[in-house]
């Protein structure tokens, strides 16, 4: 009865967000400055005992100069046709976790790239540099400089080269290629799928960076977007900038990608998620226009959510329908 009286609250919601009139023409232009990198990078292997993968250290030179790494992880044996390939993203502020969690991937005959964010828990470099307030949080970086110099705008950029860097390997099959992620992981996860239109699929939870006009109307200052909350108090007390603040934020805002999508999609939510609020989510998932399922856990929060793993893995594995 709860998720049926929350979808209902919600199952119209499109978002508090307004899109700029050009947002599609910035991002295209965005794509384009992508366009013209090299899909090189470099392989560094890595040590780590295991009868099934090798792993590897992979770097790339992304948007700005800036060196990005990935962890690669791939099978040891390999069938003689293509295989199929997995882009994962972490949370915020944290990096891509240990090699050995992908191993059950490479087990089954995908090979895996994990990309650490810049300037946050892994190797990957930030060269993002700007005027304003850098403190408390990512999503203000950049914003008293515009849209251009938006932190976001080149991480974003990052998940689409992740991906093509990937489909352009000789032994990946790029018309298999998914992406994964939860929290700050779930929002790149639906930004790689807008960006790059190969991803044929989408596994996200509880997906960050959406609806920032409508989170602010909760309390902030503990979740995942304190730094909002932050940002007025030190730098815009009196409101004076609070319309250019969040049209700024529009073009980081995913519910405007998110029509973008062809990739199919599986979306979880914790209906008690006091870190990504769960309207934030619906302006999102409503406006996602390709094959898309929302699976709803009503006790759960932003956290583990039981039985996900095993509910999804065929999606993935066995090539299953939603």
């Amino acid at each position: 009865m709860k998720a049926e009286l929350v979808v209902d609250q919600y199952k119209n919601y499109l978002g508090s967000g307004q899109k700029p009139e050009d947002f599609d023409a910035y991002w295209d232009r965005a794509l384009q400055e992508l366009d013209e990198l090299p899909l090189k990078y470099e392989l560094e292997k890595v040590h780590i005992p295991s009868g099934v993968a090798d792993f590897y250290n992979l770097y790339f030179e992304g948007v700005g100069g800036a060196r990005i790494r990935c962890q690669y992880i791939c099978p040891k044996v390999r069938k003689t046709e293509k295989i199929p390939g997995i882009v994962m993203f972490h949370g915020y502020h944290s990096d891509s976790g240990d090699f050995t969690d992908k191993v059950s991937w490479a087990a089954e005959g995908f090979a895996v790239l994990a990309m650490d964010c810049r300037g946050q828990g892994g190797e990957s470099e930030d060269r993002t540099v700007v005027k304003g307030s850098t403190l408390k949080g990512l999503i203000i970086r950049g914003v008293e400089e515009g849209p251009e110099k938006l932190y976001y705008r080149q991480v974003f950029l990052d998940t689409a080269q992740t991906a093509r860097i990937l489909m352009s390997m000789e032994h990946v099959d790029e018309e298999r290629i998914y992406v994964q992620g939860a929290s700050q992981g779930g929002a790149l996860s639906i930004v790689c799928a807008a960006l790059e239109p190969g991803v044929k699929k989408v596994v996200a939870q509880y997906p960050f960076l959406s609806d920032y006009r409508k989170t602010f109307e909760f309390d902030i200052a503990s979740s995942a977007y304190e730094e909002l909350h932050y940002w007025f108090r030190f730098r815009d007390p009196l409101h004076e900038r609070e319309e250019e603040f969040f049209h700024t934020l529009e073009y980081i805002d995913i519910q405007h990608l998110a029509p973008r999508i062809r990739a199919e999609v599986i979306w979880a939510i914790g209906l008690e998620d006091q870190i990504c609020y769960p309207a934030t989510q619906f302006a999102v998932y409503n406006k996602i226009q390709s094959p898309k399922k929302m699976m709803i856990f009503p006790e759960y929060g932003h956290e583990y959510l039981p039985k996900l793993g095993d509910r999804v893995r065929g999606f993935f594995v066995n090539g299953e329908k939603l």
